[in-house]
């Protein structure tokens, strides 16, 4: 019903006046800047536009100033705001394709470190890095190896630090897993508490959540895996351009980069790095 009525919302607003409408998103975008320190003013314009009249259609809201004096008066608003803007929540071993390259390239890249790291950059919430987990115990590399799982707000890392998954998801989830290479029972990395399923010890322990804003924080470690495939698609070429020159500081030399798409001619950044796999936006670090 309530997606019924903010489709009939969506269809019956007003087409709004493009330049007001590029304005209105200015404003929206410094405000939340200046209000709440989130800064997605140098995000994809069309993209942030986009998800912002899916949250309108389902607030009711007509136009972008009356989601921005929601947000600023609100309390409920800005949550919802993070998170329409943010990377959509992961689930187990949703993208079998992505799953089978990040095995194929942690047993490249973290055998050969006394103490590997990998950071799941904008991570796409807990089931994510649950995958990560999964995969590197499948090849006995996850029991000397530090996961680093970062989201931009503290909303998402509590929710991260509480995550569950319901018992009547597993036996889809282990179909995946199965998919993606796995040979034994996803179970066998869950146990049940309070009626649903969260990691065992032994892989939740592997796992350090910490709240990072890509867009306006430092390096904070080396890493011999970074992974960010879903959040860069909604940076705008400056911030990508950022992003990435972050990503090269942070990683060890012969590390890898795993991105959404091939690099192409990001002014000096490719110069330091070699392809894994022609067609895959995995990248070797180059001394």
């Amino acid at each position: 019903m309530a997606a019924q009525m903010g489709a009939a919302m969506e269809e019956h607003r007003p087409v709004p006046d493009p330049e007001v409408e590029a304005l209105e998103l200015s404003l929206l975008l410094e405000a939340v800047a200046q209000r709440y320190g989130f800064d997605f003013r140098n995000h994809d314009r069309a993209a942030v536009k986009r998800k912002l009249h899916a949250l309108m259609a389902r607030r009711g809201l007509g136009t972008l100033s009356q989601l921005q004096d929601r947000v600023l008066h609100d309390a409920a608003t800005p949550g919802a705001l993070l998170r329409a803007l943010g990377v959509a929540p992961a689930s187990m071993f949703d993208d079998t394709e992505e799953a089978i390259q990040l095995l194929a390239v942690a047993e490249q890249c973290l055998p050969g470190a006394p103490l590997p790291k990998v950071w799941l950059a904008d991570c796409a919430g807990a089931e994510q890095a649950w995958t990560a987990a999964v995969l590197l115990a499948e090849r006995q590399l996850l029991w000397r190896t530090e996961i680093y799982a970062t989201v931009p707000s503290d909303e998402l890392l509590d929710e991260a630090l509480s995550a569950s998954i319901p018992l009547e998801k597993m036996s889809a989830y282990q179909q995946r897993y199965e998919q993606a290479g796995g040979s034994g029972r996803l179970s066998e990395y869950f146990h049940l508490e309070n009626g649903r399923l969260v990691p065992v010890p032994q892989l939740k322990n592997r796992i350090t959540w910490a709240q990072y804003n890509l867009v306006t924080d430092s390096s904070f470690n080396e890493f011999q895996l970074i992974v960010c495939r879903r959040a860069l698609p909604d940076f705008g070429p400056l911030l990508r351009r950022r992003v990435l020159k972050l990503f090269r500081d942070s990683l060890a030399v012969l590390g890898v980069l795993g991105i959404d798409r091939e690099l192409d001619d990001e002014a000096c950044i490719a110069g330091h790095y070699c392809q894994l796999v022609a067609g895959q936006a995995w990248y070797k670090r180059m001394a």
